[in-house]
């Protein structure tokens, strides 16, 4: 069965809001795709870290990864595991491994420590 986790929200929630490195405004200036110089807008950045719906798409991920100073596969592996999950045995290796890796070192907030925690007790007791 595969594992599925909102990675990639955590991972840019890691990063962006209130106490974080950036305010949504100033991360919406440097989330910039380099390949197409699309940029998600303000709004989209709040959508984002507030848990709302949105869509992925492949500018999505390449303007998070630059906005996030992270290579984009790993900005990629967490949207895999957002939208489609991994398997246990793809999460131990690679992209997918390091993204989880990342997401337990963006932040030592209370908020990351309770994903990690979380994230933990769902693997124990799969």
């Amino acid at each position: 069965m595969p594992e599925q986790r909102d990675a990639l929200t955590e991972l840019v929630k890691a990063h962006v809001g209130s106490d974080r490195r950036f305010s949504t405004r100033e991360f919406a200036a440097v989330a910039i795709d380099p390949d197409t110089e699309w940029a998600p807008g303000k709004s989209l950045i709040a959508k984002i870290i507030g848990g709302q719906g949105y869509k992925v798409t492949p500018k999505l991920v390449s303007a998070l990864a630059e906005g996030l100073g992270l290579p984009r596969e790993i900005v990629g592996a967490a949207a895999h595991l957002q939208t489609i999950g991994y398997t246990e045995e793809e999460l131990k290796g690679g992209a997918p491994a390091t993204m989880i890796r990342t997401l337990d070192a963006a932040g030592d907030t209370p908020k990351a420590r309770e994903v990690a925690e979380r994230w933990e007790r769902d693997a124990r007791d799969a």
